[in-house]
């Protein structure tokens, strides 16, 4: 069932703090704006665009050469990769819920201020013809002075079900020359750079060219370093074993359509994932939440 801007904006909008716009006709966002940060949430792929603290610059990158269009993942903030990670087959790059509608499920202010939207979608014959299994997978944000998104997977079919997923965050940083990543220090990960070689990380985690590291074994705080303004912002996981490092530098960049010139310099993906050989077995009527809360330090 559609959900208009008009049944959203009479059903879900919270005064003062949550309305409904358009980023283009017929795709709806919804604008946050509280005391405490403001932010905003696209309905097709359940993607949050935007978080930005009060008084503070804004935390997650979208490229300006990305497209907002039915049917097409957006380049920047938290794409949902769902129930598989990268490619599959003949199927959709990161699976199929990052283009799909979702619908609001409820939006509240909570007791400390915070914004908690939830958004859902479930199987149907669309996703049955790419994954033949019952679900239903809920989007909590929670939008305060911290961002915390969690997404649920319910098994509500008969047979076990398998997955991998992503909250594939893309941050803004002022120089990736300058910009490093702690906390994942003497861990293990797959290098997809070098023929997916198994390699340490010894210190913190550098840029000096095209990176794509699944790091493995680890339920680590990962934390962001600029070099350049001193900002840290630090990654808390939940329901995670696993966390994805990717730039793709500049040579790249070239053939990413929907990223301008340049733009490497200020991301950095740092993902909260179950990748690579991390994969989620969920029994018949079992339940999985995997969740990160993002905070300026």
């Amino acid at each position: 069932m559609t959900q208009t801007l008009n049944t959203l904006n009479t059903n879900f909008a919270v005064p003062n703090a949550l309305r409904f716009t358009e980023a283009i006709p017929g795709l709806p966002v919804a604008e946050i704006s509280t005391s405490l940060a403001t932010a905003s949430v696209a309905l097709h792929g359940a993607h949050v665009l935007s978080w930005q603290p009060a008084g503070q610059a804004p935390v997650i990158w979208v490229s300006k050469a990305a497209i907002f269009e039915l049917g097409k993942p957006v380049r920047g903030g938290v794409p949902l990769c769902w129930p598989w990670f990268g490619p599959l087959a003949d199927k959709p790059m990161h699976g199929f819920v990052r283009t799909m509608v979702w619908q609001v499920r409820g939006a509240e202010l909570d007791a400390s201020g915070q914004l908690v939207l939830r958004l859902g979608i479930s199987d149907d014959a669309s996703t049955r013809a790419l994954w033949d299994f019952a679900f239903d997978l809920e989007l909590v944000v929670t939008v305060g002075s911290t961002l915390t998104i969690a997404l649920t997977t319910r098994n509500t079919g008969a047979t076990p079900l398998s997955i991998n997923q992503a909250l594939h965050t893309y941050f803004a940083t002022s120089d990736i020359h300058q910009t490093t990543v702690q906390g994942l220090a003497g861990g293990s990960y797959i290098n997809k750079v070098q023929n997916f070689a198994v390699c340490q990380q010894e210190g913190d985690v550098v840029f000096t060219g095209e990176t794509d590291r699944i790091y493995t074994d680890t339920t680590a705080d990962s934390v962001i370093v600029d070099g350049v303004t001193g900002r840290r912002i630090r990654i808390t996981k939940q329901g995670s074993a696993s966390t994805v490092v990717w730039n793709p530098w500049s040579e790249k960049e070239k053939n990413i359509v929907d990223m301008a010139a340049g733009e490497h310099r200020q991301m950095l993906c740092v993902e909260t994932c179950n990748a690579g050989p991390d994969t989620i077995s969920i029994p018949a009527g079992g339940v999985h939440t995997l969740a990160a809360t993002i905070s300026v330090e």
